[in-house]
């Protein structure tokens, strides 16, 4: 008989919704870019706020933020949602 061991943290799921500016800002992205930026995304949202950066100064792009190349991705935490707000490029996205 085989046992499994899980830790905590891969007991917790989280589920991913788009906004809809989040989707449009994929769409201006190149394949193979956008192809990465989902990889990552779903790789971060194991453990969203291990690999996240508090926003305090501009609540209206979401609280929190990761890092993927030159791209931002702002988003909300909310129970065990993650919600994608925006997909950015680093020079636009504070703006």
């Amino acid at each position: 008989m085989v046992k499994f061991f899980h830790t905590m943290s891969s007991l917790v799921k989280y589920n991913l919704v788009y906004s809809r500016s989040a989707r449009k800002d994929l769409k201006k992205i190149s394949a193979p870019i956008r192809k990465r930026i989902g990889k990552k995304i779903l790789f971060y949202s194991k453990e969203p706020l291990h690999y996240a950066k508090g926003l305090t100064n501009v609540p209206e792009i979401g609280d929190f933020r990761w890092r993927i190349g030159v791209y931002r991705i702002s988003f909300d935490l909310r129970k065990q949602t993650i919600y994608v707000l925006r997909i950015r490029h680093r020079r636009e996205v504070y703006k």
